[in-house]
């Protein structure tokens, strides 16, 4: 759980050329996270990187894919049939796949990225973040993993994994697995600081 990690000497930093945004379908009840995900949105565009996301175009969700669309980036939905009706996706997106069932949208949306990031969430947004940490730490993929905590938002997530830790079903290590920033401005300088992944996923995952 760290913000900053020296460049290998070995492993230079990757070009960041995807990014998969987890995040919430509803915008909560702070006008602070749908900034957030508007300025991340723009911020991807701005710096070519496709936004790869879960498809709808409510919620977070949809903030995030309207605003990287509005300033002239590539968007990737990935959504399951029956979520589809549901989370509606958005129009005009890049390219849009619709799959058969969650574990398929998953690892399409892995296989898609080059890192991860999280806005605040329900507990979908925690179910795929605490995935992707699980498959680093099982050592299936070494890709970026970035927690936004905008004000404090993943603060009791971040204290229970501590809690794990002191009871003993967890080690110190893993929180070395994913780095936590407050902001957006962090995110780029965080990702160029980090060395490329040695992992090849298509050689550990299902």
């Amino acid at each position: 759980m760290t913000t900053t990690t020296p460049k290998s000497a070995h492993h230079p930093a990757t070009r960041i050329n995807s990014i998969c945004v987890y995040c919430g379908s509803k915008v909560g009840n702070e006008p602070k996270f749908q900034k957030l995900a508007a300025t991340l949105g723009t911020t991807l565009a701005q710096n070519n990187i496709r936004l790869v996301y879960g498809g709808g175009s409510i919620g977070l969700m949809g903030i995030i894919a309207r605003a990287t669309l509005s300033a002239g980036g590539n968007v990737t939905g990935v959504i399951p049939g029956h979520l589809d009706r549901v989370e509606i996706s958005q129009d005009g997106l890049t390219e849009l796949h619709v799959v058969p069932n969650m574990h398929i949208r998953k690892r399409k949306m892995f296989d898609l990225s080059d890192a991860f990031v999280i806005l605040p969430g329900s507990i979908g947004t925690l179910d795929e973040t605490i995935e992707v940490i699980t498959w680093a730490q099982l050592n299936l993929h070494d890709k970026p993993i970035i927690l936004v905590n905008v004000d404090n938002y993943w603060q009791p997530f971040l204290d229970l994994l501590e809690h794990i830790i002191g009871k003993g079903f967890m080690t110190e290590s893993t929180l070395d697995l994913f780095h936590v920033i407050n902001d957006i401005e962090t995110l780029l300088p965080t990702l160029n600081t980090l060395p490329s992944p040695q992992i090849d996923p298509k050689n550990t995952l299902f």
